[in-house]
């Protein structure tokens, strides 16, 4: 990652500052002027769990003291997939501490649960250096099946792992489709993660596409749920340092149903802001200050965490390297990537005008090229973008003024309203035009974003003009998943789901904006998302209540986009 040489420009506001999410959502090309108008949390019993856990803690499965993290993969490619887990060689040895000595452990894949036919092992040597963790890419391994695999170490064993590879290159899956988990934001201290926890009793994914905000950098109570912080972070304070970054990172793969998903199916993963800081950009962040020294530093101490506690592939950042990437799913879909932090130049501004700058830049100029290159060459019948934050515009309509206190702190923009939001795509509108050129010049009608960030839920058409739709057309379709636990309206304004306010939002929202097809602005929960030759599908699932551990889930909406349109329409939810 490039390092800053830099200080943050920006000051804290007030004391209370991180109190208001900044996540950014709403914006257009041409919004309309003048101001804006118009559960209790239950106890759990799991609300102290923290990333230091009690020997014998093994978050749901067996592995013992020594891998009380966990295991995980990722990024499965036709022939390999990352393998992870994570030792503790003593009870000193804690994330972040620096404490223990050199630690040699053996893996295992199997064909079978029951490990009968290893077809790969080897042994992979870890140290305090780079915090006890293991990640290490099994190659040789035959395309488009499951395998499961495992861990050894200081006379333990860790729970087993589920993985799969993709199909091979220029080959259709056979089963088809390929049908993936999508989430993003998941605070501990608003919630808990039982969305993991029914993603994983599907039993039907063979991925996960994780968009940004996997943890969260605010102190104890920073930012909580309406109630209060369901469970506290650790440390207590702001993460600032590498061993505050591992100690957060470790405090989140102590959750069980995080542990379960990881260990049941691949995960794909990109970053947004809060694994580093709110609102950052390549030189700095909103949520930094002089006092927390150079932005360079805590930067690099953040990406050197998240790669060590993530199953991730990247190239060492360390070396110039980076983490956008693209992966195949043999000739159904190919996956770009994004990282829309690292490189974006500082966002122009709320009230300057400047979100049509030519020259501002989210991507950064070799992301960009990257993609361009990618999107024009690509031959797979569906081109799938991991996208961190929204990149449909949307016009924001005279709302109630305390359904606008809640959208401007969602957005980020003072409550007497605002053109757009400068943090999402809508800041770098010149770049987002000539992504869409590119999109228009392939020819193709099979681009789909999927996006995180913001909370709520959307389907959306993406306009190749915002103010010319439909007669401009349409180049890609959004799918948006809600927070895992992340605040939303509803908790912003301290009323309950499907509140009158809430409602008057959203179809306000989708009435001036005709391309958002659906908007539900009031419920935490997560989308499965299906691709096969006809369709790109997706399905929205929201959570009775983030405050429960044992929360249920329940279907909200279904959308499906056939093949060569770029256009949606309600369908029923996917058997």
């Amino acid at each position: 990652m490039p390092e800053s040489s830099g200080r943050p420009t920006r000051s804290r506001p007030g004391p209370d500052r991180r109190s208001v999410l900044k996540a950014g959502v709403l914006a257009g090309a041409a919004v309309g002027s003048g101001a804006l108008t118009g559960h209790i949390a239950s106890a759990a019993a799991a609300a102290g769990a923290t990333g230091t856990a009690a020997a014998g803690d093994t978050g749901g499965g067996s592995g013992g003291a020594v891998f009380r993290h966990g295991v995980a993969s990722g990024d499965p490619m036709a022939d390999r997939v990352i393998l992870w887990t994570r030792v503790t060689p003593s009870e000193q040895a804690t994330p972040g501490s620096g404490i223990g000595g050199v630690v040699v452990v053996d893996w295992e894949v199997s064909t079978d649960p029951d490990f009968t036919t290893v077809i790969r092992a080897g042994s992979f040597t870890t140290d305090a250096g780079r915090d006890h963790t293991v990640q290490l890419d099994c190659t040789g391994l035959d395309p488009d099946r499951w395998y499961h695999y495992r861990f050894r170490a200081l006379g333990q064993t860790s729970r087993t792992g589920r993985t799969r590879t993709a199909p091979a290159d220029g080959a259709m899956p056979a089963s088809g489709r390929w049908r993936v988990g999508v989430v993003s934001c998941s605070n501990w201290e608003a919630g808990f993660f039982s969305g993991y926890r029914h993603l994983e009793a599907r039993g039907d994914l063979d991925a996960i596409i994780e968009l940004g905000d996997y943890i969260y950098e605010y102190g104890r109570g920073e930012y909580t749920a309406a109630a209060g912080a369901v469970r506290p972070h650790d440390p207590p304070h702001e993460i600032v340092t590498v061993a505050d970054y591992r100690i957060r990172l470790a405090q989140y793969h102590t959750d069980p149903d995080l542990q379960s998903l990881h260990a049941h199916v691949p995960w794909i993963c990109t970053w947004d802001d809060h694994e580093l800081a709110n609102n950052s950009w390549e030189h700095g962040a909103e949520n930094h200050q002089p006092h927390e020294g150079p932005f360079a530093d805590r930067k690099a101490a953040s990406a050197q965490a998240y790669f060590e506690w993530m199953p991730v592939r990247p190239e060492a950042l360390r070396d110039g390297g980076h983490l956008y990437r693209r992966l195949r799913w043999g000739a159904l879909a190919e996956l770009s990537m994004l990282d829309l932090r690292s490189y974006r130049s500082e966002d122009p501004g709320r009230f300057n005008g400047r979100a049509t700058d030519q020259t501002g830049t989210m991507t950064g100029a070799e992301q960009f090229d990257w993609l361009a290159r990618g999107l024009a060459s690509s031959t797979a019948r569906w081109n799938v973008i991991g996208n961190s934050v929204m990149v449909t515009p949307v016009l924001i309509p005279p709302l109630d003024v305390r359904t606008t206190g809640a959208l401007t702190e969602l957005l980020g923009i003072p409550r007497e309203g605002i053109t757009y939001n400068s943090d999402q795509w809508d800041g770098y509108a010149g770049e987002r035009r000539r992504l869409f050129e590119v999109i228009r010049a392939t020819g193709n009608r099979n681009h789909v974003f999927l996006t995180g960030d913001i909370h709520t839920s959307w389907a959306n058409e993406v306009p190749l003009d915002p103010a010319d739709y439909p007669g401009a057309g349409t180049g890609a379709v959004e799918f948006v998943t809600p927070s895992i636990t992340s605040n939303n309206i509803n908790d912003m304004v301290g009323l309950p789901e499907d509140n009158p306010l809430s409602l008057a939002a959203q179809g306000a929202l989708i009435g001036v904006n005709r391309h958002v097809r659906w908007a539900d602005l009031d419920r935490h929960g997560f989308a499965v998302v299906e691709f096969t030759r006809d369709y790109a599908h997706a399905d929205f699932w929201a959570l009775v209540a983030r405050e429960d551990p044992a929360s249920g889930v329940y279907p909200l909406a279904s959308w499906r986009s056939p093949h060569g349109s770029d256009r949606l329409e309600p369908a029923g939810p996917l058997p």
